[in-house]
């Protein structure tokens, strides 16, 4: 078996930038929103940093943290 990788290290004298970190995604009560599977609906419950619950009409989701499949209209 092999070790994974470890993640690198970025030297403050580097020439080369360090990747940008993405900002987290922060929704309200409220936000229309679009995912990647249900598609369009509205946040109807916010816990801040850990999920969302949005209605897409015909289903509730929980969509969890990071959001990586979801985005504010």
């Amino acid at each position: 078996m092999t070790k994974p990788a470890a993640p690198k290290r970025y030297l403050p004298t580097s020439p080369f930038k360090a990747p940008a970190t993405p900002t987290p995604k922060e929704f309200a009560v409220g936000d229309r929103v679009t995912h990647d599977i249900y598609g369009l609906g509205r946040a109807i419950a916010v816990e801040d940093g850990i999920a969302v619950l949005v209605d897409f009409g015909s289903m509730q989701q929980r969509i969890m943290s990071p959001y990586t499949k979801m985005s504010k209209l």
